[in-house]
């Protein structure tokens, strides 16, 4: 095989699991040795990420995760799986004012980062949301434990450091946020 050959090729697919949420792929594949086996992944929508921020105050969501048993507070977050034709800035505007109230002036894009690209195709889009007005939140069934709360974001960063805060996408956001000198 040459260089430009690629590293793995699909040869077969076989979708073992599928909900309005995710598909659960087991894909049978070829390596670049010739060799073959299987590749597991689950395909879900992309989403956003909202760090919505103003005047040293930053505006973050507790909501119970069932996957690991914990409540856990996070920036807001979440896709809208009924449109996939919707522009990830939209959706972010759209995201912040459902769960926090919150109507942003300016929303603004800082990245994109896949969360998990060993085993979930998806990835997310990181907003700054400045500018901030109060509207109203619009939870969604699932969203019913949701709730918002304000805090300093030097408390959000002691949050971060001692394990309070455990959410990677909203680490990395918060990072990258500091390393573009963003915040």
């Amino acid at each position: 095989m040459s260089e430009a050959d690629p590293d793995i090729t699909k040869i077969g697919r076989r979708t073992v699991y599928e909900n309005r949420w995710m598909r659960v792929h087991e894909d049978k594949v070829r390596r670049r040795d010739g060799s073959t086996g299987i590749y597991g992944f689950v395909d879900k929508p992309d989403f956003v990420i909202v760090a919505p921020i103003q005047d040293g105050i930053v505006h973050l969501v507790q909501q119970y995760r069932y996957p690991i048993g914990q409540r856990q507070w996070e920036f807001p977050q979440g896709s809208w799986e009924g449109d996939s034709a919707c522009h990830p800035a939209d959706v972010a505007r759209g995201e912040l004012e459902e769960e926090t109230g919150l109507v942003a002036e300016e929303i603004t894009e800082i990245g994109c980062l896949f969360p998990l690209y060993g085993t979930v195709s998806q990835s997310f889009r990181i907003f700054l949301a400045t500018g901030l007005r109060q509207g109203r939140s619009r939870l969604e069934r699932e969203e019913q434990d949701l709730v918002t709360k304000s805090f300093a974001l030097a408390d959000l960063e002691a949050m971060i450091l001692n394990g309070e805060i455990q959410d990677a996408g909203t680490v990395a956001s918060f990072g990258l946020l500091q390393l573009k000198k963003l915040i």
